[in-house]
């Protein structure tokens, strides 16, 4: 996979440093057991993982940064459908025999992430009850996430749309800079960017965010959850619930 860089190949990554949230929460014997077959890579943005179709060769834990998933029309169109970060990950379900993927998966802040290949990661699942358990719960929370979307996109605003995408990004991002460009923001939310530009041009008269060359400041973070819709929270709370749930 070109454009990928190698920053940790052979060596341990997890235990309780991970930054990754789902890493983290694996018993010892079992982090121990994945440990040896994971490395960490960094991803440029915009690098697709995986289009409609191609076989799936590595699941990806984030450490930092963001993937969207999007579903891709006949038209060449595409909305997303869920945002990933370090609370989860991208192509577990390879573990459970799914070979082949259903949407597209971009990069779209900059990212640091744990990768392990499909071939092992199956056998590791299959021999693992803690890591099957892991891999159906996680993608349970992600289907929370996608019918979540599919409601938000249907009834709510764009400015609370738009509202709630940022603070998605502002929460796997290191700083209260996150590099989202209007172009991009109008691709995920399956708008015109002239519309994007001015519901962005709104948050920026109440002070809520600056932007400048490609780059949204966070100006008043409280300000801006308010001006978001209630999925922002939604989602958060749907998966604490689900993923609580494992023993």
């Amino acid at each position: 996979m070109s454009g990928l860089t190698d920053r940790a190949k052979g060596q341990a990554v997890i235990g309780v440093e991970s930054r990754n949230a789902l890493l983290a929460s694996l018993s010892g014997t079992t982090a121990a057991e994945i440990e040896l077959h994971l490395h960490e890579v960094t991803v440029p943005v915009h690098h697709v993982l995986n289009e409609p179709g191609d076989e799936i060769e590595f699941a990806f834990f984030p450490h930092t940064g963001m993937i969207s998933i999007l579903a891709v029309m006949r038209d060449g169109g595409a909305i997303e459908t869920a945002t990933v970060g370090r609370e989860g990950a991208v192509g577990l379900m390879t573990g459970l025999g799914l070979h082949r993927t259903l949407s597209r998966v971009v990069v779209q802040t900059p990212l640091i992430a744990s990768r392990i290949s499909a071939v092992q990661f199956r056998k590791l699942v299959a021999a693992n009850d803690d890591l099957r358990d892991l891999v159906v719960t996680y993608n349970e929370a992600l289907l929370s996430q996608v019918q979540t979307t599919a409601a938000c996109n249907a009834v709510h605003s764009l400015e609370t749309r738009l509202s709630r995408w940022i603070l998605q990004t502002h929460d796997r991002s290191e700083s209260d800079a996150v590099p989202l460009t209007h172009e991009l923001l109008s691709q995920m939310l399956g708008v015109r960017r002239s519309s994007v530009s001015e519901i962005a041009s709104k948050l920026k008269a109440a002070r809520l965010i600056t932007y400048n060359r490609g780059v949204i400041f966070i100006q008043d973070r409280e300000g801006l959850e308010r001006a978001a819709c209630e999925c922002y929270r939604t989602m958060s709370e749907n998966y604490m619930s689900i993923l609580k749930r494992r023993p």
